[in-house]
């Protein structure tokens, strides 16, 4: 690491293309694979390589890539898109002057690994090439640039594939669309890359002809994992990247200790951080900033967005919004936490229950079929089926306070703003509206009334009604 750090490293996302086959109101590189846009996943890459300088070409919806990578990168425009070399060739009033190693590489690739690239700079190094191509081998190169070599092995050229001839087409070896260049010369031979060829663009792969040309060495390495080669340009390829993007996230969880029973069928994107000894079940969805400590239980079908939950949580059917979990909770199935949801250690939320912007205490019970929204709950307070704290007056939003060792029974409605306090027992069907202090016991509902009969006379007067029509 510190002998790449020494090096004068820069580096250029081509991120210009309009992208027509995505058939999208949104810019290409901002389609997300795993949670992230594309080139905030190249944008990952390359800042792992320490470069001086990163600067990204935008074209159309330059302003909403602007605004993703924000102070992540410096920006060139490429205002009409006449390839791949007047892309790079855009960099110049940054970098032309400049000596030292430039990483060019496309923001659709975000399978790209920062490894990779690291290894790509050390190869490009150790040969003295002027130039080093990133590649692949594909058993279905349709649609890349073939790597033609010599028979020493060498890079002979790079034909894209509208160029290329029948014999050409058959080769296997593509080129990734990544290189390293010596950052004086590439800026060199740009300025005589010419247009002939059959889709009278400007090509990066010339360089490589013209760097040849002048007594250059060319060097290839070809990476390991042919998805890093993916660059995409319609929602087919984008499903293919999210799944091998996917695969590869839960590749690296089970290898750090987690438990994933169905690897096909659990969806984490990147970022998310899963403690060892914890178990997935099919059908979890973890997206964003979630954390999830260590021995737990997710799933099956579980999803959550920024969340976090400590060690040795159980979660099963729910789903969790922007809340928060101590220890050895056990929620499910059916729960909803959204934002604001915090639950300390021990507690249970059960099946049906919402709980919005609201603290439950250690050890307290939410069991089913209940909304506690805008609350304060104590610990080991329990709260009945069917409660509902009652927390919008139709302008404003007001909290119930309740407290710890309490007891709320079944189908009580808490009009906040309202507090029951610590010991306190509210009677199951109470309506409560005032303070209910300390230890004392709530009723708040009418004395029932039977009228002997006159269930039979309603019958009867409702058959009469129904017999007349």
């Amino acid at each position: 690491m510190m002998e790449m750090m020494n090096l004068n490293i820069f580096s250029i996302v081509l991120a210009a293309g309009k992208g027509k086959r995505m058939k999208s109101k949104l810019y290409k590189v901002l389609h997300p694979v795993c949670g992230q846009p594309m080139v905030g996943h190249v944008l990952d890459a390359v800042e792992g390589l320490g470069a001086a300088r990163n600067v990204v070409v935008v074209g159309h919806g330059s302003e909403a890539v602007k605004a993703y990578l924000g102070s992540r990168a410096e920006f060139v425009m490429q205002a009409e898109q006449l390839g791949t070399g007047h892309a790079v060739l855009q960099a110049a009033p940054l970098l032309a002057g400049e000596d030292g190693i430039t990483v060019v590489v496309c923001g659709d690739t975000p399978l790209v690994m920062e490894e990779t690239l690291r290894r790509m700079i050390e190869i490009h190094r150790q040969s003295g090439a002027a130039a080093t191509v990133l590649t692949a081998e594909l058993a279905e190169p349709t649609g890349y640039g073939r790597v033609i070599r010599g028979e020493d092995g060498q890079v002979k050229a790079i034909v894209e594939q509208k160029d290329c001839t029948p014999e050409q087409a058959l080769v296997k070896e593509i080129n990734t669309g990544t290189y390293c260049f010596d950052n004086r010369q590439l800026f060199a031979a740009l300025g005589k890359v010419t247009n002939h060829n059959a889709q009278n663009e400007y090509y990066l792969t010339d360089v490589i002809r013209i760097l040849q040309e002048d007594g250059q060495g060319i060097a290839a390495w070809q990476t390991a994992d042919p998805a890093e080669a993916i660059g995409v340009n319609d929602r087919v390829a984008l499903s293919e990247a999210e799944r091998l993007m996917r695969e590869r996230i839960v590749r690296r969880l089970m290898l750090d200790g987690v438990t994933v029973t169905d690897p096909a069928n659990t969806y984490v994107e990147n970022g998310v951080v899963i403690g060892a000894d914890t178990v997935l079940y099919p059908g979890c969805v973890l997206k964003g900033k979630t954390v999830i400590g260590e021995d737990c239980v997710i799933g099956p079908n579980v999803e959550m967005t920024d969340s976090v939950v400590g060690n040795g949580a159980h979660i099963k059917q729910s789903v969790l919004l922007e809340a928060k979990t101590g220890n050895d909770v056990n929620i499910g199935p059916f729960a909803y936490l959204r934002p604001g949801a915090d639950l300390a250690d021990g507690v249970k939320v059960g099946d049906f229950v919402e709980i919005k912007n609201a603290v439950i205490g250690e050890g307290s019970k939410v069991p089913h079929l209940s909304y506690v929204g805008d609350a304060t709950v104590g610990s080991h307070t329990n709260i009945g089926c069917g409660v509902i704290t009652a927390n919008y007056d139709g302008f404003n939003k007001s909290r119930t306070e309740i407290g710890s060792n309490a007891f709320i029974g079944s189908n009580v409605n808490l009009i906040a703003p309202v507090r029951v306090g610590d010991g306190a027992f509210v009677v199951a069907g109470s309506t409560i509206t005032h303070e209910v202090p300390d230890n004392d016991l709530a009723i708040a509902r009418a004395r029932q009334v039977n009228k002997e009969g006159y269930a039979e006379k309603l019958r009867n007067k409702f058959k009469a009604k129904k017999e007349k029509k």
